[in-house]
């Protein structure tokens, strides 16, 4: 009896595990969905069979000329100073105001709904993606692990490092 509750034990440690692991992936799945979501028609539709890199290139090759068009990385500038946010997509201006708006710093769970979001994990953990993304950048400041405040103004060698 013993051997079989630790067993059970063990297992449904794994089970919690994989079940945080197909959450993360649906919420990339989500993320993916999004960005092909917003391009051309004709490139979002062109199948790539694995080992086709000439697929894949024709879509990066398709891109190459957009004006800021890119996704992740390239939309969220490091922060300069005489930067403000008009310079960041949408979604990240909008964070970026609830912060500062806020009397504290906020939670993830907490920005969700005031940038028109429903209250959804999948949500939620994208909006924290964006957040961490903002703290990279310099735009916020995450001293406490999941509470976000506006960016105290540092010099660029001291960027939110950690």
């Amino acid at each position: 009896m013993e051997e079989l509750e630790a067993e059970l034990a063990e297992l449904s440690g794994k089970l919690g595990a994989a079940r945080e692991v197909l959450e993360r992936l649906r919420n990339t799945r989500e993320t993916v969905a999004e960005v092909l979501a917003g391009m051309a028609p004709e490139v979002a539709g062109v199948p790539v069979e694995p080992g086709e890199m000439s697929a894949v290139v024709g879509v990066t090759d398709a891109y190459a000329e957009a004006e800021r068009q890119v996704i992740g990385v390239l939309t969220v500038p490091n922060w300069q100073p005489g930067m403000t946010s008009e310079v960041l997509p949408q979604v990240y201006r909008d964070i970026v105001e609830v912060v500062a708006d806020a009397p504290g710093p906020v939670r993830a769970k907490q920005i969700v709904p005031r940038i028109g979001l429903p209250a959804e994990t999948g949500k939620t953990e994208g909006t924290r993606s964006k957040l961490k993304r903002l703290v990279e950048r310099g735009w916020l400041d995450e001293e406490v692990p999941g509470l976000f405040t506006p960016a105290r103004r540092r010099t660029r060698g001291s960027l939110n490092t950690r």
